[in-house]
């Protein structure tokens, strides 16, 4: 049986084409594309690295990429064991079922006993209805400059207290997948895990800070965990935000040398934004806030974000096959790491400095 690496060998061969000169051109290494031509599977991470690349390698000889995934997944068939249970003797047919009625008898008088005895949920229930009807009530929460949490509901008000003595007041007006605030200046929309500056007399200061870290995206009757704070003006700092305000290549190979690169700067942390937008084919991973690891293979077109209230963790297989945009507070900066086919790994984060100010820096992870 022809093999898949032994057609895409004859299909660049018959194009006079060179590994070095097809390397340059896909940005897959020179080893990778020996390992797919001579059908070594062993020098890859793992099937994902090795059906990317392969795609990506069939797809610039113009061969039948289906038929040679086809092939490769023939013959990793053919070298896979005889699963274990087909060597192994004939259960009874009635073995099966009757363990499968065991478990689920089990499970269901478990899930009885936690339901009444342990987690007391009907209970709970009542509870949480109790304090629904409480909170359709409409509350006033007077703000006085220190940071303030608190859980709002549809017609509640905050009162800002003005110079003159009097109160400008914002009013919920949705609680369902994302907050509403109506101000002076218009209506305020916030997201999941958003923090917004709002400006209340149209003088181009920030008045006041709202961050929503809680929001039921189908029910609005549980209302919105909202924190408020007072931007101060003393450090206050404002970045004009432009198409063309991006990193130069010089500046970040010069950060890399040393192994950080400075972003943004501020008084504070918040949750910032990298909207990632690839122009190839790359096998891209990552980490946000220590969280579950978000790993798959991308093309030419696709954009994901990842919204980050401490750090991020990024690993690509080809980072100059992606674009990085990172917002942060008022500003948006533009950015690339790293040459054609080189394997990246970089961590964006919240560092403090001995001042007390916080930066956003890109640091390489060796």
């Amino acid at each position: 049986m022809e093999s898949y690496g032994s057609i895409l060998r004859e299909a660049r061969e018959s194009k006079g084409l060179s590994i070095e000169r097809v390397a340059a051109e896909t940005a897959i290494t020179k080893q990778y594309i020996e390992a797919l031509e001579n059908d070594d599977q062993t020098g890859f991470h793992g099937e994902a690295y090795l059906t990317g690349f392969l795609q990506n390698y069939s797809d610039y000889l113009g061969t039948d990429t289906k038929e040679l995934l086809r092939l490769y997944h023939a013959m990793k068939l053919q070298e896979s064991p005889t699963p274990k249970e087909l060597l192994e003797k004939t259960r009874p047919k009635f073995l099966v079922p009757l363990i499968v009625a065991v478990c689920v008898l089990l499970f269901c008088g478990v899930g009885v006993f936690l339901y009444f005895y342990v987690f007391k949920i009907p209970e709970k229930k009542e509870i949480a209805a109790r304090a629904v009807a409480e909170n359709k009530k409409i509350h006033q929460y007077s703000f006085d400059g220190s940071t303030q949490n608190a859980r709002l509901y549809l017609g509640d008000q905050i009162l800002i207290p003005t110079e003159n003595g009097g109160n400008i007041v914002l009013t919920v007006s949705n609680t369902q997948g994302y907050l509403s605030v109506l101000t002076p200046a218009g209506e305020q929309v916030v997201d999941l895990s958003e923090e917004r500056d709002i400006d209340l007399t149209n003088d181009g200061i920030t008045d006041i800070i709202l961050y929503v870290s809680d929001i039921d995206m189908k029910d609005g009757s549980r209302g919105a965990e909202v924190r408020m704070l007072l931007k101060d003006r003393e450090f206050q700092q404002y970045i004009e935000i432009t198409d063309g305000d991006s990193t130069s290549r010089s500046d970040i190979e010069q950060a890399r040398a040393s192994g950080q690169l400075t972003v943004h700067t501020d008084t504070r942390a918040y949750p910032f934004t990298a909207n990632i937008s690839f122009r190839g084919s790359c096998v891209f991973r990552y980490r946000s806030d220590r969280k579950e690891v978000v790993e798959n293979y991308y093309q030419s077109g696709e954009v994901i974000n990842v919204t980050s209230n401490n750090g991020l963790r990024i690993w690509a297989s080809n980072i100059n096959a992606l674009k990085i945009q990172l917002i942060a507070g008022l500003a948006t900066y533009d950015f690339e790491i790293g040459k054609a086919g080189e394997v990246v790994v970089e961590d964006i984060k919240w560092v403090k400095d001995s001042n007390g100010m916080y930066s956003i820096v890109v640091e390489n992870v060796n």
